[in-house]
């Protein structure tokens, strides 16, 4: 047998899940770990999937390859970063029953979801694990996992078991939930334009979104197992049969055409800095802005402490702060909504419109200088201070960058906020900077001032 047969037989688990292809299968990854009663509560109450689904299937494929890729220590500080994340992520769903991130059975649920989808996109691609081959990525698998400490039988013992394991799993646990109806129904439809496809525009986008939309939903139907399909309801139409055949045998075919640093995914594109367009006082787009982009965390138009806690996450997520680090900043960020919902929850719902917001602020900042003082600059400081890892007093910009950047930020935007703060153009941001920049963006009128592009450029 040559050596080029040899390295064909040869199988790593971890090499195909960064394989481009994967996308294909990442709605349906999404469909069923949200299918668990647990993880759809969780999507409902912490997730930021309803306004960010991309960076969603982004973090969870990104999650993915960080378990699967890293050396001992570092998939350590992984697993220790989910476990601080989850432990935040339990309550009461509507219907009255308790859900914890933590549930063993449901974690393993999520995890083999992730095996099952390299399987499938393999299978569906043309180019299948023998029967050997997929016991030897699921040792791998298996081996990574090993790191959560799941009590012994909750995942199946071989890979071979996994078809009886997933058919038990639909039929027993499984619910079609809130948050699985509307990632394959509203959510396709309403979708954020991907920032890969920025030269669209909105326009186009939501043009191209129509299609989008129909492709995403009749694929994942399609590529849903049977057990489950049957559980929601759903029948695979011709359409979607054929057009997953054709997407996934035409990717499998093309991904075994191409050199490695194509076929597998490596740096993030990058898409063009917005233009800056000048205006005389601009608080109030500003503000509607800081609004959609950075308190609305899951899209609804409104603002709960839900959406304060899902940026405290994020903030947490980015860092991998120890759970004395993660307190401070939770902490934090829930005195900033018992502000905004003292200053402008006006019939005591829990809810904080966008008009509400901005008109509060603007009448606040306009009232009393201290106002920024009662909830944002408590948690700026906060952030500050887990951002400066260092414990120098400074952000570098690397410091900076880890909480700022991001799959919606461009290296042109990240780099101009920066400089925004900087006011002494030191190359680093001292707290007094990063604090006075944040108040500049809430207060100025004239929108030349420096802090109000911390955005970018509108």
């Amino acid at each position: 047998m040559t050596d080029r047969a040899v390295a064909d037989r040869s199988v790593s688990f971890k090499r195909d899940l960064s394989e481009w292809r994967i996308l294909l299968v990442a709605w349906r990854l999404l469909v069923l770990q949200g299918a668990d009663p647990v993880v759809g509560a969780g999507m409902a109450e912490h997730s930021t999937y309803r306004a960010h689904p991309w960076r969603r299937v982004e973090h969870t494929l990104g999650s993915g390859r960080r378990l699967f890729y890293q050396d001992a220590e570092s998939l350590a500080r992984e697993v220790a970063r989910l476990e601080r994340a989850h432990k935040r992520i339990r309550g009461t769903a509507p219907d009255g029953r308790s859900y914890d991130a933590r549930d063993a059975g449901t974690r393993a649920w999520v995890l083999l979801t992730l095996f099952e989808c390299v399987v499938e996109m393999r299978r569906r691609g043309g180019d299948p694990y023998d029967a050997g081959q997929l016991e030897e990525a699921y040792a791998q698998f298996t081996e990574a996992v090993a790191a959560f400490g799941l009590p012994e039988g909750e995942l199946p013992a071989t890979a071979q078991d996994l078809p009886a394991y997933f058919a038990r799993y639909a039929r027993e646990r499984l619910e079609f939930t809130d948050a699985g109806r509307y990632l394959l129904g509203d959510l396709l439809r309403e979708a954020p334009r991907p920032r890969r496809l920025w030269f669209l525009g909105d326009a186009g986008w939501r043009v191209v979104r129509v299609v989008v939309a129909r492709v995403i939903h009749d694929l994942t139907v399609a590529d849903l197992p049977p057990a489950v399909r049957e559980r929601f309801g759903l029948a695979a139409t011709r359409r979607g049969a054929v057009l997953s055949f054709v997407l996934h045998r035409g990717a499998g075919a093309l991904v075994r055409l191409l050199p490695d640093r194509l076929r597998y995914r490596s740096a993030e594109e990058e898409r063009p800095p917005r233009r800056y367009r000048p205006d005389r006082d601009t608080r109030g787009p500003r503000l509607d802005r800081f609004f959609r982009e950075v308190l609305d965390q899951t899209g609804d138009g409104s603002i709960t402490v839900h959406d304060l806690r899902a940026m405290a996450h994020n903030v947490c997520w980015q860092l991998e702060l120890d759970e004395a680090g993660e307190a401070r900043v939770h902490g934090a960020f829930e005195g900033w909504w018992e502000q905004l919902r003292a200053a402008m929850d006006a019939d005591g719902d829990g809810r904080v419109s966008r008009e509400e917001f901005v008109a509060a602020t603007l009448a606040g900042c306009d009232r009393d200088e201290a106002y920024l003082e009662q909830g944002l600059l408590p948690a700026l400081r906060a952030v500050f201070t887990a951002a400066d890892t260092d414990g120098s007093g400074f952000l570098e910009f690397d410091e900076y960058r880890v909480v700022f950047g991001g799959a919606r930020v461009h290296p042109a935007e990240l780099s101009h906020g920066f400089r925004q703060l900087d006011a002494d153009g030191d190359g680093r941001i001292t707290r007094e900077e990063f604090l006075h920049g944040f108040t500049e963006f809430f207060t100025a009128r004239a929108g030349s001032t420096s802090g109000t592009q911390l955005l970018g450029r509108a």
